[in-house]
């Protein structure tokens, strides 16, 4: 548990102490399957000890990830529907994903991208491709927002991201550079002088959409990272996904969505799970998830609520499923449901 290198395969795991030998042997299929890699800032957070720990249930490999059921599938939010060039995903119109790398310095068990990133996956965009998916960001001048996803854009190297940013930079149009990451929480240390010059090359807006689903990924040196980034100028946003098993309670959420604004992190996005294949061990119904958000309501600070939203199978773009607190009685009278769980009578009669 002290080693300083990451783990990437099932006996690594099982050197480490995060599995027994019993589990390996059934672990190996799975890891054929989907990529393994652990951060050392990752194993630090595991409690070997725990057969429940949070964190370790994120990242170490399950053999119910072999268990597909019908509803799930490789592509569960629809990027091929919506991909006009390599790299691109342009699914609303006024913002495009940029794929720019399909690998992660962490492979999260519940990816709703599994069946695409990892050293089996699409690999990293450049050449032709790269130069492709510039000229489709140019040429439709609708594009305000560009999000480098994949895979983590942020391993990539300081270079490498000045490279794709300088690109931007000269796209009139486009005024908001979002990345999607892992980083500052699974790798904090790489948060550094030279990548955030990079992050800020473009001389767009830029934010930080940061993941993280449990209140222990938030250590001192994630919110020392985070916080060299906010201090530059970056905006951050949040982004959870609600996992049975993780963060399924509403102490546990809230304590992560305090975590996130104590760091300067705005809470933005609260996932239902997608339906990737082999991850149902992780997904709750909608009417359980809206039960533990709806408890959020008066438990924290409006600063600290999250959108709790489905992102709807087959491309269709993502819908707010926050249970609803008003439903209409009669013409203009409406029942007002409080944080408590009472119903309230809008307007008030006279």
């Amino acid at each position: 548990m002290n080693s300083m290198r990451p783990i990437r395969n099932i006996s690594e795991l099982e050197r480490a102490g995060l599995i027994d030998a019993d589990q390996a042997i059934e672990l190996e299929a799975v890891a054929e399957r989907y990529a393994v890699a652990l951060t050392p800032t990752v194993m630090r957070l595991i409690d070997p000890a725990d057969p429940a720990d949070p964190i370790a249930r994120q990242f170490v490999p399950d053999a119910a990830e072999l268990f597909v059921t019908p509803e799930e599938r490789a592509d569960p939010i629809g990027d091929h529907a919506h991909s006009p060039v390599e790299g691109i995903v342009h699914r609303y119109p006024d913002r495009v994903l940029l794929k720019a790398v399909h690998v992660c310095p962490v492979y999260c068990r519940f990816c709703f991208r599994r069946e695409m990133v990892g050293p089996q996956g699409l690999g990293t965009l450049d050449g032709d491709a790269l130069d492709g998916a510039f000229a489709y960001i140019r040429d439709h001048d609708e594009i305000w927002e560009v999000i480098l996803t994949g895979g983590d854009p942020l391993v990539l190297s300081p270079r490498r991201l000045e490279e794709i940013l300088g690109q931007l930079a000269s796209i009139d149009h486009v005024k908001i550079v979002r990345f999607h990451t892992r980083v500052p929480v699974v790798d904090p240390a790489k948060i550094d002088a030279a990548l955030i010059a990079a992050l800020k090359a473009s001389g767009k807006t830029v934010y930080v959409a940061l993941h993280a689903n449990h209140p222990r990924e938030l250590t001192d040196e994630a919110r020392a990272a985070c916080a060299q980034l906010v201090d530059a100028g970056i905006v951050l946003v949040s982004q959870s996904v609600l996992l049975k098993g993780v963060n399924d309670n509403p102490d546990v959420l809230a304590a992560l969505m305090k975590a996130f604004v104590e760091t300067r992190v705005k809470p933005y996005y609260l996932h239902h799970p997608d339906l990737a294949p082999g991850t149902s061990h992780f997904r709750m119904t909608i009417a359980e998830g809206q039960a533990i958000v709806a408890a959020l309501r008066g438990r924290i600070s409006g600063l600290c609520q999250p959108t709790y939203i489905l992102d709807i199978p087959g491309g269709y773009g993502k819908a707010d499923i926050g249970a609803s607190s008003v439903r209409q009685l009669s013409e203009g009278c409406y029942s007002v449901l409080d944080y408590r769980g009472d119903d309230h009578i809008y307007p008030l009669e006279a």
